[in-house]
Order: C-alpha cells, then structure tokens, then sequence
C-alpha cells in the first residue's frame, strides 16, 4: 500500500468542472497507459496499491486531468477527494495507517488553492 510522491501539479481554474470518468480516460491516453497502469498514470492519483500496481482498481483518489497535453490538477477533484477521505460516497478503502499521508498529500493542494483541507478546519 502507498501514497503517491507529490507532484506539486499545476493548478485547472477553480470553477472547471470535473468529470472523473472523463478525466480517467484522457489520463490513460496521455500516459500511454491504455493496457496498464504505469508511472504517469500514477501520478494522476493520491493512493495505489503497491502489491498489484498493475490493476488500475488498485489506483484510487484521481485528482488530475489532463489540460492542453499536461496533466493538471484539478480543484473540484481536490474537494472531491478530500470529502471521501472523511466518508463522504461511503468513503474509500484503503488502510488506515496511509490515511494520514493521504490527508498530508490533498492538505498541500488545499494550501495551493489557498483554502484549508476539511480535516483541518
């Protein structure tokens, strides 16, 4: 189990709107990761299951789009996210133990986008 490397992405326009399914097949596409997941694919993601990270089940938390060829991260993916991690749509399993490193990932976008992660208000 994991938590991916931040990256510190480029920030989309706060109002884009955000379509995950969409998002997860441009990404796909733009890592040339269409048969498996691979390192840029990862990167579009907060968590991965480092025993299978072949499996693109095993990828959870997408943050990232990709805008004009480069992969952004997108804000309304960000809260989207952040409201998973304290359960909102039934929440995401993953251990608990990598619980605080996600939070610690989504926090320093939180602190990009100049807001405060929900845990921390």
């Amino acid at each position: 189990m994991t938590v991916t490397r931040f990256k510190d992405l480029p920030l989309a326009s706060r109002d884009r709107e955000w379509d995950g399914d969409a998002a997860e097949r441009r990404v796909r596409k733009w890592a040339d990761a269409e048969d498996a997941p691979d390192a840029a694919y990862r990167d579009a993601h907060v968590w991965y299951d480092g025993a299978h990270p072949k499996n693109f089940g095993s990828y959870k938390l997408l943050i990232a789009d990709v805008i004009k060829g480069r992969l952004t991260a997108v804000p309304r993916a960000i809260m989207s996210a952040g409201g998973i991690v304290q359960g909102a749509r039934g929440g995401v399993d993953i251990p608990g133990t990598d619980m605080p490193r996600v939070k610690s990932h989504l926090a320093k976008y939180y602190k990009k986008m100049h807001d405060t992660a929900p845990w921390e208000r």
